[in-house]
């Protein structure tokens, strides 16, 4: 993991291409909206978190362009979210979340898959949203492509359900850990449509896989969805130690 933000290199990241090219997806229905500046980003996670869903992720890449609109996501605080990797301050593998706003975290997770975040609160104040699942709009023969080489998918709904098939759709590793999703023009943006998601539309819940204090739902809600909407994945509790107690108290955590 680096220890500060990285963009990825010649090998990784394609050269940038005009904010024309990117794709009207099947359920907007319109013009989308435009990349929102650093400071939008610059707020708690969850208020952030909410306003991610149904806001759209372009990759860019030789191999083509893909995007997604985000269908759920899990918000991760500092030093008071025990389920945060910033809990016990800053590291050399967390470093991206004290960076600016507006920029990705991703991590490796247990050694097996990607997860990605987008960095909130201001510089020096280590927040996190993670981008859990998300209906692919377009490129969606690229992301199967992505996804067939990394194992099966046996359906569109699939590509991007889940947060390691999500960066293995868009095309996403460590190369892009601390790059920046504000520049209209870059290879890696975040988009929103006019309109915002209504309230009622969005579920809440615990976050999946999380276990020990950050678990408690009455305190951290703080998984939201796009309710009725197929592509968010599966809930599943994080770790529970023996009841004996004899083992330490472990927990997964995800930003």
């Amino acid at each position: 993991m680096s220890s500060g933000p990285t963009v990825g290199d010649a090998d990784g990241a394609a050269a940038p291409v005009s904010p024309s090219r990117l794709p009207l997806g099947p359920s907007v229905g319109g013009p989308r909206g435009p990349a929102p500046a650093r400071v939008w980003y610059a707020r708690e996670a969850l208020a952030v978190a909410r306003d991610l869903l149904g806001a759209y992720l372009t990759t860019r890449s030789a191999e083509g362009d893909v995007t997604l609109r985000i269908t759920e996501v899990e918000a991760y605080e500092g030093a008071e979210d025990p389920a945060s990797h910033a809990f016990r301050g800053r590291t050399a593998r967390n470093a991206t979340m004290f960076a600016e706003p507006g920029r990705l975290y991703v991590y490796r997770h247990l050694g097996l898959h990607h997860c990605v975040n987008v960095v909130t609160r201001p510089s020096g104040e280590p927040a996190a949203v993670l981008l859990r699942a998300g209906e692919v709009v377009a490129g969606a023969e690229l992301a199967r492509e992505r996804r067939l080489r990394a194992g099966v998918v046996d359906s569109d709904r699939q590509l991007a359900r889940g947060p390691a098939r999500l960066a293995v759709a868009l095309g996403l590793d460590l190369a892009a850990n601390g790059a920046d999703i504000t520049e209209p023009e870059g290879a890696i943006v975040l988009h929103r449509h006019e309109a915002a998601v209504a309230a009622p539309h969005i579920a809440t819940g615990a976050r999946v896989g999380v276990g020990g204090p950050g678990a408690d739902v009455s305190r951290f809600p703080w998984r939201l969805w796009l309710a009725d909407e197929r592509t968010v994945s599966a809930y599943r509790p994080g770790y529970r130690p023996p009841a004996s107690g004899s083992s330490p108290h472990r927990g997964t955590t995800s930003a």
